[in-house]
């Protein structure tokens, strides 16, 4: 007999092929009316798919008094409470190391951008300006700068890594020290006064909201540029869009947004910002792993009980 599994949104043809040998697959997004489909059957679901950044709380799992995994499609998890998971004995399960390359590269993608404004120059170009006006205006150089890292996990790491390229300076504020080369910051204010680039990589959550605000934003500088790739909540969109149009922050590249999919107009009118619709590991090849990953740990959940990459709150389980 197949376990119920519960689909929080879509899932792609691979991973259907891949789960439904094993699974009884039912999409919320299919249901009429998902909270009465909850309340009539969600003792009989015992393993949940979670994608699409469904907010599963405590009021979710109430419903399903017999759930045993929760298998998240992403490295980021914020939208599930996972320590009350793990306090009802709910493994959540969810991607990381499989798009550590491609979301560095992101960063690095951005920053790029930003310092050279490849996308006002690109305008420049097409406009008939260049033939009309002579030379755009000189940029700045990406080589020899300091670039503090914010948050240095698995992302994190990678991306320092790829600054060497530029003779970058690498320093970081993390939770606690880590076993590497680069200076460790404790206080993140003190940290963006010593930079020319700041770049968010921690995960989303209330414990890092708003961690870059108006105090961190003056300190990075006129001069200095903010790179985002972790979660919009991270950043004071507000503080943010005030110190680019005061002439405070000197530019910003931003993978993610409070609000998502919408976006402030004044970043939108912007020429100093570059702007991306949340796809920093938006490739076919980590599309592909992360999913692979996914079903990887519901089936191994189901073979013998076991999980391959649980969340930190989940490991003792």
């Amino acid at each position: 007999m197949k376990t119920n599994l519960l689909l929080t949104g879509k899932i792609d043809t691979h991973m259907t092929e891949r789960l439904s040998g094993s699974f009884n697959l039912i999409s919320l997004e299919d249901i009429a009316d998902p909270t009465r489909y909850m309340d009539a059957h969600g003792p009989e679901i015992p393993a949940v798919l979670a994608t699409g950044g469904r907010a599963i709380r405590s009021d979710f799992l109430d419903a399903l008094p017999n759930l045993k995994i929760i298998s998240s499609y992403g490295v980021g998890y914020d939208s599930i409470d996972a320590t009350a998971a793990a306090a009802r004995g709910i493994i959540v399960t969810h991607t990381p190391g499989v798009l550590n390359d491609e979301v560095a590269n992101t960063a690095i993608m951005l920053w790029l951008a930003v310092s050279r404004r490849l996308i006002t120059n690109d305008a420049y170009v097409r406009s008939g300006r260049w033939a009309t006006e002579g030379k755009a205006p000189l940029t700045h150089t990406v080589q020899g700068r300091t670039v503090g890292i914010v948050g240095l996990g698995r992302i994190g790491q990678t991306l320092a890594g790829r600054l060497q390229a530029f003779d970058a300076t690498v320093v970081y504020h993390a939770r606690h020290v880590k076993s590497v080369g680069y200076r460790y910051y404790s206080d993140l204010t003190e940290m963006a006064a010593a930079c020319d680039v700041l770049i968010c990589v921690v995960p989303g959550g209330p414990d890092t909201r708003h961690l870059i605000d108006r105090s961190v934003l003056q300190a990075l500088g006129a001069r200095g540029i903010l790179i985002n790739i972790s979660r919009g909540s991270v950043v004071d969109e507000t503080a943010m869009v005030h110190a680019l149009q005061a002439g405070e922050l000197g530019g910003a590249g931003l993978d993610v947004f409070e609000n998502e999919p919408h976006v402030p107009a004044d970043l939108i009118n912007m020429d100093n910002v570059v702007l991306l619709p949340h796809i920093g590991s938006g490739t076919h090849e980590t599309r592909q792993a992360m999913a692979d990953l996914t079903c990887d740990n519901l089936l191994r959940w189901q073979q013998d009980g076991s999980t391959l990459t649980p969340v930190p709150e989940c490991g003792h389980l």
